[in-house]
C-alpha cells in the first residue's frame, strides 16, 4: 500500500525496527519455503497476539515466531520468546485453528532467528519445535 510513497522518497520511511522485522520475516519465509513448507498466513492477528508466519508441511501446521537481531548480540534472538510471548502465541494459534474449523492436524511452534550484519541478512537459524503449546490448554489431533 505504501510502496508508492517509499518510491517517491527513495527510501523506506517506516521505523527501523519495522524495516528490520519485515526483512527478517521475508528471509525466514524464503528459508522455510526452500525446505518445502507452504505458507498459510502471514502476520495473523487473532486472540491476544500476532503470529508472524503460519505454514504447513505434510505432517503438521507450524506457527512461526521470527526474531531479527543484529549479529554479535549477547543473547540469542530466541531468548526474547519468553513465557508471556509463548502464551500469547499459543492463544493466537488456538484461535487460528478454531477459525479453520479445528482441523485434526498436529501443530508445532518454531522460532526462526535472523541475524543481520550491516543491514543485510548474514544468517538464518530455524529452531523447529522450539516450545510446546503453553497454558492450561491442549489441542487434540
Amino acid at each position: 500500500m505504501w510502496d508508492w510513497f517509499r518510491k517517491i522518497l527513495g527510501r523506506d520511511s517506516r521505523p527501523t525496527n519495522l524495516v528490520r522485522g519485515s526483512l527478517g520475516e521475508d528471509s525466514a519465509l524464503e528459508h522455510l519455503r526452500a525446505r518445502g513448507l507452504v505458507l498459510l498466513a502471514r502476520n495473523y492477528r487473532g486472540g491476544p497476539g500476532e503470529i508472524d508466519l503460519i505454514l504447513r508441511d505434510p505432517e503438521c501446521v507450524i506457527f512461526v515466531e521470527v526474531k531479527t537481531r543484529s549479529a554479535g548480540g549477547w543473547l540469542r534472538p530466541a531468548a526474547a520468546v519468553n513465557l508471556r510471548k509463548r502464551r500469547l502465541l499459543s492463544a493466537s494459534a488456538l484461535q487460528y485453528l478454531r477459525q479453520s474449523g479445528n482441523p485434526k492436524v498436529r501443530i508445532r511452534f518454531d522460532i526462526v532467528e535472523v541475524l543481520l550484519r550491516d543491514g543485510k541478512v548474514s544468517e538464518v537459524r530455524h529452531l523447529a519445535n522450539a516450545f510446546p503449546l503453553e497454558g492450561n490448554t491442549t489441542y487434540a489431533v
